[in-house]
Parts: structure tokens; C-alpha cells; sequence
């Protein structure tokens, strides 16, 4: 009988151990692979302007049927600088979700020196939540400071440190505009909806929204991490870790907004976060870039985050159906549009070497 006893207790270790693995993948619900649905991409895929840099955008569907884009322009006769101090947020359409899309008009830029926004309009995330659309912004202003046409010009023009340019870089928020229809009219608020505090500093900028499954709000937002120091008052270099992306709760679209004291990426210099409910998997994803390429980030409650199992979405060279690809310098502003739960398409934000730049719109299979 002392073999029955030895070979009961082998399977009863056996079940022991292999029940929590068991049970341990039946939770693990992180397979998104998004870089193996990434599918080639056409001239119907790009969207240009020979007067402006096109930067990130994102899409929603309205109620008629067709795919609405908000996306982010420079004026190129005031220079790719200006998104901080004279972008605006323009409309397109189009029949496809990945193009092509057809400019419309513009539907927010700075309000002017009696507003918190009076400063370009930038960063712009369009969602729809309880039969309204959210459009959500940055803006800046120049807080109690005022600037000559010379110095607000170095503002325009020049690169950190200039003392006039950080004034308008250390005003930065995030606020929302407001519409009942795709169309508008626009409503926006009189302060901004979420100011920096707990693992971000002095800015907030780059929002991220999604609708919680318990019927609140999750928002990313990136501002910089707290006690960084700028060696010989220069701007740390792109190695130097100076950015964090805070995680914020609000029962409302338009806030109040309450940030979270643990950071969503705190350990890696990314920014511009894009988030979304996998209702399928029963987790949130983000994507960022990370200078260089996108990451990939994922959540089953909202608020600890973690690489993704398949954490690398794209790099800098996409592939045309012509066999050629697209080079990027800057690769940045993702954006997943999900539709009946699936992730359809990827936009990003592209600047070539030639200094051109355009809204990308890449099918996901």
C-alpha cells in the first residue's frame, strides 16, 4: 500500500502546483499584439497641408456615419515651434476610418490674454461620453508676466531654456471643450480641468481619457517629474529622465479630476499617452512614444501599470504598399481608435528629415 500512498501524494502535489499556473493563465488576458495588426499604408493614409504642420490627431464617428478627425496644426510661416504658443485644433472628414480625410475648419485656438487659454490649442483628444463630445485640449497663457512682440517672438521661435519661451511652457493645462454635436458649437470652461500635483510638476499637458467599466473616468496626463534638476541651466537631453504621466479619477468627463499619488510611467521618458477599455481582455492599454519608437502599456484596474506583454508597436520606418517607407525624424502623438472593442487604426504624428510634417492614419488588421 506505501506505493498507492506515494503515487496519491505525487498527484496531489502535482494539482497543488500546476492549479495556480492554471488559474494564472486563465487571468492573464495581456495577448494584444498590436505590432503584428499593423498593416501597410497609402497617400490615402496621409494627411498634409503645404500651409501647415500637421501633427497628432485622434478620431471618433458621429452619429452620420462618417469618421471625424481633430487633429493639431502649426501655421509653417511662424515654424514647427509654435504648437506652444500659436497652434489650433482644425476638423476633417472622411468616408473611412483610415482615409482619406478632408480638412473642414478650425474649431479652437488661444481665446487670448483674457483667458487661462489664451495660447495655442494643442494635443487634442475627441471623446463621447452620455451623448455629448468632449474635445480636450492644452493650452497656456502667460500667468502674471507680460512679453513684448520681440520677446514673445523668442516664445514662438526659440527652444528651452529661453526665459520667455519657459514662461508659456511652465503655464501649460489641459482643458475641454464641450459640444452636444460633432459639428459644435464648441463650449469652453473658464479654468482648466486638472492642474499638476503628486508625481507631476508644473505642467500638464498630453491627455489621455477613457470611460471606467464602473462608469467613472480615468485620465493619463503627462507633466514633469517632480525635483528634476537642469544641469548649468540647460535643457536636460533626450537620455535625461524629465517626464511623468500621472494617473487622474473624476466621476465626470469635465472633472473635477483627482491625481492619483502612483505614477502610470514614472521610470521611462515617454509622453503622449493614448488609452483605452479592452472590454474583451477586461484591462486598459496605453500606448506612448518613448523617442524612438512606441510602447505599449497595459492595466487591469487603472492604476498599476506595466509594460504590456507585447510592449513594441512601431518604430520609425513604416512600410507603403508601394514597397517604399516612411522615414521618420520624430515619431510621436499615437492614438488608437477602437470601434465595437477593436482597435482599428493607429495615427501618429510624422516629421521627416526634410522638415515636412503629417497625420499618418495606419489600418490595424
Amino acid at each position: 500500500m506505501t506505493w498507492k500512498k506515494e503515487f496519491m501524494k505525487k498527484i496531489i502535489y502535482g494539482v497543488l502546483f500546476c492549479l495556480p499556473l492554471y488559474i494564472l493563465a486563465q487571468i492573464n488576458t495581456d495577448d494584444l499584439d498590436l505590432a503584428h495588426k499593423i498593416l501597410e499604408v497609402s497617400e490615402e493614409n496621409i494627411l498634409r497641408n503645404p500651409e501647415y504642420y500637421n501633427w497628432g490627431s485622434s478620431i471618433i464617428k458621429g452619429d452620420d456615419g462618417k469618421y471625424h478627425l481633430f487633429y493639431a496644426q502649426m501655421s509653417k510661416k511662424k515654424g514647427f515651434k509654435s504648437w506652444l504658443t500659436d497652434g489650433i485644433v482644425s476638423h476633417a472628414i472622411a468616408d473611412s476610418v483610415a482615409g482619406p480625410y478632408v480638412h473642414q475648419e478650425v474649431v479652437l485656438e488661444g481665446r487670448g490674454p483674457a483667458y487661462w487659454d489664451a495660447y495655442t490649442a494643442h494635443n487634442p483628444r475627441i471623446k463621447f461620453f452620455d451623448g455629448k463630445y468632449y474635445l480636450y485640449y492644452m493650452s497656456t497663457n502667460l500667468g502674471n508676466r507680460t512679453l513684448s512682440e520681440e520677446e514673445f517672438e523668442q516664445a514662438r521661435t526659440q527652444g528651452i531654456p529661453n526665459e520667455f519661451r519657459s514662461i508659456v511652457r511652465m503655464n501649460q493645462r489641459i482643458g475641454v471643450a464641450v459640444s452636444e454635436s460633432v459639428n459644435g458649437p464648441w463650449k469652453r470652461f473658464k479654468q482648466p480641468i486638472v492642474e499638476p500635483s503628486g508625481p507631476i510638476a508644473q505642467i500638464t499637458c498630453n491627455p489621455a481619457v477613457a470611460q471606467r467599466p464602473d462608469g467613472g473616468y480615468i485620465m493619463i496626463v503627462r507633466g514633469d517629474k517632480p525635483n528634476v534638476k537642469y544641469a548649468n541651466g540647460k535643457w536636460p537631453g533626450p537620455n535625461q529622465l524629465i517626464r511623468s504621466q500621472a494617473i487622474a479619477l473624476s466621476d465626470s468627463p469635465v472633472g473635477p479630476w483627482e491625481i492619483q499619488p502612483k505614477a502610470a510611467v514614472g521610470n521611462l521618458n515617454s509622453e503622449d499617452p493614448a488609452i483605452w477599455y479592452d472590454v474583451k481582455r477586461k484591462r486598459y492599454y496605453g500606448v506612448y512614444h518613448a523617442f524612438g519608437y512606441m510602447g505599449m502599456i497595459t492595466s487591469t484596474d487603472g492604476i498599476n501599470w506595466e509594460k504590456a506583454k507585447h510592449y513594441k508597436v512601431l518604430d520609425k520606418a513604416i512600410k507603403k504598399a508601394d514597397g517604399t517607407e516612411i522615414l521618420a525624424n520624430r515619431l510621436e502623438r499615437p492614438f488608437i481608435y477602437v470601434e465595437e472593442g477593436v482597435a482599428k487604426v493607429m495615427t501618429v504624428a510624422v516629421l521627416e528629415k526634410n522638415g515636412n510634417s503629417f497625420s499618418l492614419f495606419i489600418p490595424l488588421d
